[in-house]
């Protein structure tokens, strides 16, 4: 079943409150009506913020050189083998059609010649034009309603789909170069193996434990706001050279996010292309690591600020 949506249009250009509600069923209509409202999204807040992290980007990037890469960083057919092993069947192919069943089932000489392929890749600092282009698909947020209420692009959230081969290439970077990857225990969120109710049961325990000994807690939290769209790229590397990240490394990581666009599907109908020139890609494999690096020095400044709850001074 097609959903239908609506939008709505000021009349005139007085301050007014009077609205139209257009219906729009057509499928090559609805998408692109999603396009400026995703690229929106992966917009930069500050113009100010974002001018100051390019200016500190350029003065470090110019002499930076980053840890050296030594022979036991490159990717061999092991390695792209595992990776194959450990992917995901069912899931959406790409805009090229690939999907991860053509790769687990491929010729056995596939894993040799991608890893031939992605060294030569880390030498010249240099992603093909195809690992940065992924589709957006328009999924219902949990609050929205199909059957109470006409649905607008405020109701949906975007979820990416990006090649398998570029997968499988974060895979290989994330195997060989995980250890500039590495957050605080104390952060919980976008890690392996750990999530949210983690960080739940953390304070709970934190707190009941002050409580009964007759303290006091005050809490404070922060609601990032579509903090995974926004994050500005400058920022994150200039995280990752203060990381001593490889210089090739760094030059692949710059490439891909400067090649970086999207698309939104709805039904079989795409929308034209746009640049994400904020945030990291929904659905790359390294997307959660980078914006886990991105907000780790919050953390270490709450550590060094010395405030905050203390268990047998640990």
């Amino acid at each position: 079943m097609d959903w239908v949506f609506t939008r709505t249009l000021k009349l005139g250009r007085t301050i007014s409150h009077n609205y139209t509600w257009i219906c729009v069923t057509d499928k090559c209509s609805i998408a692109e009506e999603f396009a400026p409202h995703f690229a929106k999204v992966c917009t930069s807040n500050s113009k100010e913020g974002a001018a100051r992290l390019t200016a500190k980007y350029a003065q470090m990037r110019s002499d930076y050189c980053g840890n050296l890469i030594d022979d036991s960083s490159y990717f061999d057919a092991e390695l792209v083998e595992n990776v194959f092993s450990k992917m995901k069947r069912g899931k959406a192919a790409g805009l090229d059609g690939i999907s991860a069943e053509h790769v687990i089932f491929c010729h056995p000489l596939l894993p040799a010649v991608l890893a031939k392929l992605f060294n030569s890749m880390v030498c010249s600092g240099h992603v093909p034009a195809s690992f940065g282009m992924s589709y957006t698909v328009p999924v219902p947020k949990n609050n929205a309603s199909l059957y109470s209420k006409s649905l607008t692009v405020d109701d949906f959230r975007g979820i990416s789909i990006s090649p398998v081969m570029s997968k499988i290439f974060e895979h290989c970077i994330l195997d060989r170069y995980c250890k500039y990857f590495v957050t605080s225990d104390n952060q919980f969120g976008f890690k392996r193996e750990s999530s949210c109710a983690y960080a739940v049961y953390t304070l709970r325990s934190v707190v009941d434990y002050y409580v009964n000994y007759g303290g006091t807690v005050n809490v404070c939290s922060l609601d990032l706001s579509k903090a995974f769209d926004k994050m500005n790229h400058h920022g994150l590397f200039i995280k990752l050279m203060e990381r001593h990240l490889p210089n090739k490394i760094l030059s692949i990581l710059e490439r891909w996010f400067a090649i970086s666009v999207t698309c939104v599907k709805w039904c079989n109908k795409f929308s034209a292309f746009f640049n994400l020139s904020c945030g990291v890609r929904q659905g790359g494999v390294l997307s959660p690591y980078l914006f886990a690096c991105f907000i780790d020095s919050v953390v270490d400044k709450v550590k060094s600020s010395g405030v905050g709850c203390y268990v047998n001074m640990t």
